[in-house]
């Protein structure tokens, strides 16, 4: 038995995409702050406590509980709900917040259940329940990039994930392992087991760059990997604009410069 609201999507540009959602009259679409773009006419816009989803409804102690979950992933108590209150079918738009690609995800026929970064989630059909899931590994939660903590979205609908840069999917075949740069990890399906490998070698710790974790994943299951993790973006546009960073137009090396750094053309 299907328990989220049903709705229909259309995925929107390459670089800076937006997600479309129709809604059928009495239909509702959910998604965190900041990720509305645009609406038409006849949909109710609701800051509602928490995801609004089936599991919440265990009386106010299980709405504070559920709700509460969220400020240990970095997100607000509320959430925002979408809802067609006119006659026939009505679209409401949601903005990646970044470069990257929008991720749709079909619950039902991933397992009913993807674990994601915890800024990934973009918005999601009512009804799905976004929670936090614990590391239960100590290595995992002390070295894993994300803390103990990632996001769980359960359900049966659709839900948008957003990453940065080119997106792909891996579907990995059972016992099959791969390991990825911590911050290029999207997400998972619940069937993948992940972990955290130390990587070996002073020389590795001091001078690799690469930071000294891999995370590992084990399929059965699907991963989904982005090339540019909003971190590593920040980072590099950190390290531009701080007064020691590189001056392109008054240094002295100029172009030359970008030649001895490995930047030339």
């Amino acid at each position: 038995m299907i328990r989220n609201h049903e709705i229909d999507y259309r995925i929107f540009g390459e670089e800076m995409q937006y997600v479309e959602v129709e809604l059928d009259p009495n239909e509702t679409a959910v998604a965190e702050s900041g990720a509305f773009m645009m609406m038409d006419d006849g949909i109710q816009m609701q800051t509602i406590f928490g995801d609004g989803s089936h599991q919440q409804n265990g009386g106010l102690v299980g709405k504070l509980f559920s709700a509460g979950k969220r400020l240990l992933t970095g997100e607000s108590l509320f959430m925002t709900a979408f809802t067609n209150v006119g006659h026939g079918k009505k679209r409401v738009s949601f903005a990646s917040p970044y470069p990257g690609k929008i991720i749709p995800l079909n619950l039902y026929q991933l397992g009913g259940t993807v674990i994601c970064q915890k800024d990934a989630f973009l918005c999601a059909a009512k009804g799905v329940g976004i929670n936090i899931e614990f590391q239960r590994r100590l290595g995992t939660g002390l070295f894993g990039g994300e803390g103990f903590i990632m996001e769980r979205l359960e359900g049966d609908g659709m839900a948008f994930m957003h990453a940065g840069g080119h997106v792909f999917e891996r579907e990995l075949q059972p016992g099959e392992m791969i390991k990825i740069d911590t911050g290029c990890l999207v997400g998972y399906t619940a069937s993948v087991t992940f972990d955290i490998e130390f990587i070996g070698g002073i020389r590795n710790k001091l001078f690799g760059g690469e930071g000294i974790f891999f995370a590992t994943l084990r399929g059965p299951g699907k991963v989904w990997i982005q090339t540019l993790p909003v971190s590593r973006l920040a980072s590099r546009i950190l390290t531009y604009a701080s007064p020691g960073g590189r001056k392109e137009e008054g240094s002295i090396l100029g172009g030359l410069g970008n030649l001895l750094d490995g930047d030339g053309y």
